[in-house]
């Protein structure tokens, strides 16, 4: 019996050990929830255009030439023209000189010409145009002392082909004679200062569309008439978005035989005066430009016209262009003529004509059928009078 009551015993301990165990077991773990999944999107922005300071369009290659202004005077003679590079300028300068003629100052920064021309002698108003240009080079033919000293006090750099040393500069192109037959190219002109390497300062402000309230149409041609020699119309050509360059109505063509022609025309009226200087052996008189203070301005871009006021404040700082709402005017993106244009030339700007009104006609249906017998008598009566008329009228002597 002691054999049983020991087997109980170890029986009791081993199930009770075996229910400890199976009571002291560990739950059992839930599996950890999978993190959630991000997504990455990586957005690419494009790097900003880089645009041409005098142009507003974008730089060659994205980069603006490390280079200055050019500046070069031409001549506008009759005998001057035709003129050769103007279409590969940035802005051109049209000037009033001596005899009611103008003159030229065809500015390139990030496009060059292989030919520029006719170069002429520099004038009074050249010192007020450059002045704003950031230190720019101006190759020219010469001038009268008075001009010069002007010139070599001003931030600009001189460069007078007729100083000699400039033969790698000038270019004489078949067929022209002196004083027209002397020309530049860009390409050598920028090696006659290859250290200067800043572009200068924007001198207008750009947008592709014009200005908010602008009168589409108003803008399509504008007759500026310096005088019979220089009477000088712009007209719109939606065709290639440019106002193209005519004189007394005959299309100014180039050497290369394209039409002179710009995105925009700013003509600004200004202040001149007859100085004392003598020009020319005809005993022509400079004249000279005020060129700061403000005055009248109209802007045509776009086949609009935008009028207002310029205001110059100094000669190294560029004119403000002001709608008369009191809003800047903005240019479009391209090439600009600026034109000065004396108090008292009448500048006239032509609007697109309003567009042809065609009045609604109603016809009234006739239900009434004709006669046929009243209808032949009519035209019988009626073929009477005219033998009758035709007897009286051969009657007369």
């Amino acid at each position: 019996m002691k054999w049983y009551a020991g087997a109980a015993v170890m029986v009791l301990l081993i199930g009770g050990m075996a229910a400890a165990v199976v009571l002291t077991a560990p739950a059992t773990k839930k599996a950890a929830a999978a993190p959630p999944k991000t997504t990455t999107t990586t957005t690419t922005v494009p790097p900003p255009v880089v645009l041409c300071p005098l142009t507003g369009t974008p730089a060659p290659g994205g980069v603006v030439p490390p280079r200055p202004a050019l500046a070069t005077k031409i001549g506008n003679y009759t005998d001057d023209r035709p003129s050769a590079g103007l279409n590969q300028t940035d802005i051109v300068f049209e000037e009033p000189v001596e005899g009611s003629y103008t003159r030229l100052v065809a500015v390139f920064q990030c496009q060059g010409a292989a030919l520029v021309g006719d170069l002429r002698s520099a004038r009074q108003p050249d010192v007020g145009i450059l002045s704003q240009l950031s230190n720019p080079l101006f190759v020219h033919a010469g001038g009268i002392n008075q001009v010069l000293n002007l010139i070599a006090g001003a931030p600009i750099q001189d460069k007078n082909v007729l100083n000699g040393g400039f033969g790698s500069v000038t270019v004489h192109p078949s067929g022209r004679y002196a004083p027209y037959a002397t020309f530049t190219d860009t390409t050598p002109a920028w090696a006659l200062n290859p250290e200067d390497t800043s572009p200068p300062a924007p001198l207008f402000t750009f947008s592709p569309a014009p200005p908010i309230g602008s009168v589409p149409g108003s803008g399509m041609s504008v007759h500026i008439p310096f005088s019979t020699a220089s009477d000088v119309t712009w007209t719109w050509d939606p065709t290639t978005s440019a106002y193209l360059r005519s004189y007394s109505g005959a299309p100014d063509k180039l050497l290369d035989g394209t039409q002179t022609s710009s995105a925009n025309v700013v003509i600004m009226t200004v202040p001149t005066a007859i100085g004392s200087w003598v020009e020319n052996a005809g005993g022509g008189r400079e004249v000279e430009v005020t060129a700061t203070g403000s005055g009248p301005l109209v802007v045509l871009r776009d086949g609009v016209a935008i009028t207002g006021t310029w205001t110059r404040s100094s000669l190294t700082q560029p004119a403000v262009l002001t709608a008369t709402d009191g809003t800047p005017i903005t240019l479009r993106p391209g090439n600009t003529w600026e034109e000065l244009a004396p108090q008292g030339v009448t500048v006239t700007v032509t609007a697109a004509p309003p567009p042809a009104t065609t009045i609604p006609t109603t016809t009234t249906p006739n239900t009434t059928t004709p006669n046929k017998s009243s209808t032949s008598k009519a035209s019988t009566s009626k073929a009477s009078t005219s033998k009758a008329s035709t007897s009286k009228s051969t009657a007369r002597p």
